[in-house]
């Protein structure tokens, strides 16, 4: 092989593996966030008896809602803020209603302030990164199930965490309804 024709063969896998990269990049992120807390990602866990040790130290969890501007949904906590003992289950609702005149279907995602808190925050059950379909003038109730992992609290470098805030964006989602979907229809995304 001569010299052009190596650089050639090197130049075009490099960028090969560069296009790869990019094209798997947000993959890769979401996965690695997901593993590790990093952003504020929280762990999510499949629904079970909790059998968290419950203690005593208390943890404040705000919770916010934001909505795409080009989403026509108001988004809202049923609730401000609960406060609950690390491992203790707790549960809260957000409110949806659709404001338009056509059924919309919506996607949200979630974050955890303060990021270092997020591997701690697990959830149980939760409506994110599911479609839900609501129709016109809809309101729907969504739950979500949480609990603090008691581990935050042998670490020292959470002592001074009291509050968290899970934060919740909607989004319209890429998959709309066909016409005659019922009401509160919810697929799961791919």
């Amino acid at each position: 092989m001569t010299g052009n024709t190596r650089t050639l063969v090197l130049m075009s896998t490099i960028a090969v593996g560069m296009l790869s990269l990019g094209f798997y990049s947000k993959t890769l992120y979401d996965t690695f966030c997901k593993l590790t807390g990093f952003g504020g990602t929280p762990r999510v866990a499949q629904y079970s008896d909790n059998l968290n040790e419950i203690i005593d130290r208390e943890i404040k969890v705000s919770f916010d809602t934001n909505v795409s501007p080009d989403l026509p949904w108001s988004f809202k906590p049923e609730v401000r803020s609960l406060t609950v003992k690390m491992g203790q289950d707790a549960m809260a609702y957000y409110s949806v209603r659709n404001e338009s005149d056509k059924p919309i279907t919506g996607v949200a995602t979630f974050n955890v302030t303060p990021v270092k808190a997020a591997p701690y925050f697990v959830k149980t059950e939760c409506f994110c990164f599911t479609d839900q379909t609501i129709q016109p003038g809809e309101e729907v109730s969504f739950p979500v199930i949480f609990y603090v992992d008691p581990e935050m609290d042998e670490s020292p470098r959470h002592d001074e965490v009291r509050e968290v805030y899970l934060s919740y964006t909607f989004f319209e989602s890429e998959n709309q309804p066909e016409a005659d979907v019922g009401p509160g229809t919810a697929k799961a995304l791919d």
